[in-house]
């Protein structure tokens, strides 16, 4: 067990927008908050999987909504707090330790947040090794937790359960409805696991990933090397495509943010064009027409000179980016993983998922 230092958190900002995957919510509130709770003497105490008594039981959280909406609507900061306290009540059991739903974006730093607010431990990993727009694209998900009871509290301090249902989807699509009314916007716990579950279905180490990423930013600018190249050799991946933004589709729907990005190629890259899908995160890559990634691996949109994420809704014209693929947890490579984040549970029916692997 370590304890998260104010400059953990200022390299888990970046680390966490990395692994994104242009989705989670903006990092930098999700730092704020987080920062904020650590200066009123709240402490962030990161466990690891191996720490993790059996019979522990831990609860997944994050924020669920359309990214594009923290850009006008900053959360109120207890949301996920009230709902813990609204599970518990209901369960009649307390939690025992809080493990992020996903690492991506500002869902990868809100739980450090309640952690501090709560005095539970965090654990290091999380339910997606990324981001995914859907509740039940997680790891916890797919491999037999049912996320039920489970409770949802907006800003106003509104607070719904969720029980009973038939299926996992089912959450998803009822969160999503009622999230829509809380102005696109709201915390969200699932049911407690238990630690055993845990050690065996998180997708392990990602908080202090997301650190090692943020650091190695950091440290590419301090040293004055590239750090594009740092974040590939540190996490296998590769740059596909480099150029600039000249044409961006972005609108709200559905309680999701959708798109399609344009990017005309640059320097090797020249002649080329290149199309990214979106629904909170960045979905599909294509250039040229053809799919070069797809979900479940990562595809990161990053400023060319800074090294640094472009979330979803922050990009704009002009832009000038680069676009790289770095492979996904063995855990969402399954047959079973691909049939609830493959392509086709996107809608994608005609694109095999091809597995992302840079030696």
């Amino acid at each position: 067990m370590i304890e998260l230092t104010h400059d953990d958190i200022e390299a888990i900002e970046i680390g966490a927008a990395i692994l994104g995957t242009g989705g989670g919510g903006n990092p930098y509130y999700g730092k704020l908050h987080t920062i904020a709770e650590m200066n009123k003497g709240g402490k962030i105490q990161l466990v690891s999987l191996h720490e993790l008594d059996d019979d522990a039981l831990v609860i997944s959280v994050g924020n669920i909504g359309a990214p594009a909406v923290s850009m006008e609507k900053i959360c109120e900061g207890n949301e996920i707090v009230r709902a813990i306290h609204a599970l518990e009540d209901y369960m009649g059991k307390k939690v025992d330790a809080i493990i992020p739903v996903e690492i991506g974006g500002a869902n990868g730093l809100r739980p450090a947040a309640i952690a501090a607010i709560m005095g539970l431990p965090l654990v290091d990993g999380d339910g997606m090794g990324r981001a995914f727009p859907e509740m039940q694209m997680t790891s916890f998900s797919i491999y037999g937790h049912s996320s039920v009871p489970s409770a949802m509290s907006d800003a106003h301090g509104n607070t719904v359960i969720f029980k009973d249902l038939k299926d996992e989807q089912w959450l998803e699509r009822l969160a999503r409805a009622c999230v829509i009314q809380m102005g696109a916007s709201a915390g969200m716990v699932e049911a407690p696991m238990k630690g055993s579950f845990v050690k065996k279905y998180a997708i392990p180490d990602t908080v202090t990933q997301a650190k090692n990423l943020g650091l190695a930013v950091i440290n590419a600018h301090k040293e004055n090397t590239n750090p594009i190249e740092e974040i590939c050799h540190q996490e296998n991946g590769q740059v596909l495509f480099e150029g600039k933004i000249v044409d961006l589709e972005r609108k709200m729907s559905a309680g999701f943010t959708r798109g399609n990005l344009q990017i005309e190629g640059s320097g090797s890259y020249v002649d080329q064009v290149a199309n990214i899908e979106i629904q909170n995160e960045n979905l599909i890559l294509k250039i040229n027409q053809r799919v070069a990634c797809s979900v479940p691996d990562l595809i990161i949109v990053l400023d060319i000179e800074t090294g640094h994420a472009i979330t979803t809704e922050v990009l704009r014209y002009g832009q000038k980016i680069a676009v790289l693929a770095i492979p996904c947890h063995p855990l969402l490579r399954s047959e079973q993983a691909l049939k609830v984040i493959g392509p086709a549970a996107f809608g994608y029916q005609d694109i095999d998922y091809q597995p992302f692997n840079q030696n």
